[in-house]
């Protein structure tokens, strides 16, 4: 499980073996989300609205280092 960036108490990660389209999970306490890159939609969310928002804020600040460790990642396996 490659962690991204950790982030005013999130955790960015994707697991090794991850599936198109490329997104990032992300956890803080015991709450998580799962955003796709691409879009910044959301597909499954936990944590409180305040959380998220912050999430995708740091998402879109981070997104091309996100997908970069992506296809970096996965071309080498």
């Amino acid at each position: 499980m490659p962690t991204l960036l950790i982030q005013e108490g999130f955790k960015f990660f994707f697991y090794a073996n991850e599936h198109e389209p490329k997104h990032i999970h992300v956890m803080k306490g015991g709450n998580f989300a799962k955003i796709e890159l691409a879009t910044l939609r959301v597909i499954n969310n936990y944590m409180k609205p305040k959380e998220i928002n912050q999430v995708i804020s740091i998402i879109e600040l981070h997104k091309n280092e996100f997908e970069r460790k992506w296809d970096e990642y996965f071309s080498h396996r």
